[in-house]
């Protein structure tokens, strides 16, 4: 069921939020001082493009709160926006609903990265 999960999930959202992701990674990266974030973008990329089977543990520290403070103000509300209205447009048909749900679970992950670990799930 999970395999069949992120094959739609990779067509109808997957793909466009990795690559918003990976977009909001290579401007961090270009910008030498927030690297940081831009791993971080690149591993956030990984897992919405194949989020079923996997899951967000929390490592927050001081540094990450702070590093996440200004994630949240120059990339993260965009990120969340768009999972927002993903979300949205995917529950209104009864198939994409457990799509839509996924969705709203990357919203915290889009706006706090920094401190997050994927795991698989159990």
């Amino acid at each position: 069921m999970r395999l069949l999960l992120n094959i739609i999930w990779l067509v109808l959202a997957g793909f466009w939020m990795a690559l918003a992701y990976v977009l909001a990674g290579i401007i961090c990266c270009v910008l030498i001082v927030t690297i940081p974030f831009g791993i971080a973008s690149f591993r956030i990329a990984n897992y919405a493009l194949w989020p079923f089977g996997r899951t967000i543990v929390d490592h927050s520290g001081t540094a990450s709160v702070v590093g996440n403070v200004v994630w949240l103000v120059f990339a993260g509300w965009w990120l969340a926006l768009g999972h927002l209205v993903t979300g949205i447009a995917l529950c209104v048909t009864i198939i994409g609903i457990p799509l839509g749900l996924a969705n709203f679970k990357l919203i915290p992950v889009s706006l706090v990265p920094l401190g997050k670990e994927i795991v698989p799930a159990p």
